[in-house]
């Protein structure tokens, strides 16, 4: 079946994101209580509230999105390309932004979007910060009403589930099972938060971020039993 979606039709996706202030004590008396009850169970015993507020950035309610990386092919005849680009600064404004690409270039019925556990963290998450912003959801993004069928979304990793709902596999170890070359990252997602509010490097969360996309490109393509993109296909656009 997948074989049967046209590659030009689908549009790669990942998002970065990192909690909504770069420290605990920035948060209201309110909003410190609301993360401390929130994540109890995942801290138990082990951590504070202020301790484990680094990883905040997970949940949509206390994180905020501070980059949204995008790929798609073009295709003429059998020539391919994959070209990346990348939405940034305020969230608010990026994701006006991301939305007018939905709305102007991926709205017909056949158009989907792809992400690594997307349908369990970046379709969900972009869609809760949009209504946060009062932002209007998008067709794409708004799932009331929609049958499982009728949702124009895929994911790289509920593929490879083949309908084994516990198992969790990362972008990097897929990519390696499926002998797909490990791009040169030079961070992890764990480290974003750092990189962000410390180092105030957006540049390097952003190269991250794209070669994410890239990879599940070349996932899906393996997927498909396609060849894999070389470098010569891919062509970065300055957004």
């Amino acid at each position: 079946m997948l074989e049967k979606i046209p590659l030009d039709l689908i549009l790669f996706l990942d998002i970065e994101t990192v909690p909504e202030e770069s420290s605990f004590d920035q948060l209201d008396m309110e909003k410190q209580e609301l993360w401390s009850q929130k994540t109890q169970y995942q801290r138990k015993d082990e951590f504070s509230a202020e301790e484990f507020y680094d990883r905040a950035g997970i949940w949509a309610e206390f994180g905020k999105i501070i980059c949204i990386s995008v790929g798609y092919f073009t295709l003429k005849g059998e020539n391919r390309s994959f070209r990346l680009t990348t939405f940034h600064g305020e969230e608010a404004k990026l994701l006006q932004e991301f939305k007018q690409l939905l709305n102007g270039h991926f709205n017909h019925s056949k158009n989907v979007m792809c992400a690594h556990n997307g349908k369990e963290f970046d379709f969900p998450y972009i869609a809760r910060r949009m209504i946060v912003h009062c932002i209007s959801l998008p067709y794409k993004l708004d799932l009331f009403g929609k049958k499982p069928w009728e949702v124009p979304h895929l994911d790289t990793m509920d593929l490879w589930k083949f309908g084994d709902y516990k198992h969790y596999t990362s972008l990097k170890l897929m990519a390696n099972v499926l002998g797909i070359p490990s791009p040169k990252e030079d961070i992890d997602g764990s480290m974003v938060r750092n990189v962000y509010y410390e180092e105030k490097d957006l540049d390097r969360i952003i190269t991250y971020c794209e070669l994410d996309v890239l990879t599940t490109a070349q996932v899906f393509l393996r997927l498909r039993n396609e060849p894999l993109l070389n470098d010569d296909e891919v062509k970065k656009v300055v957004n």
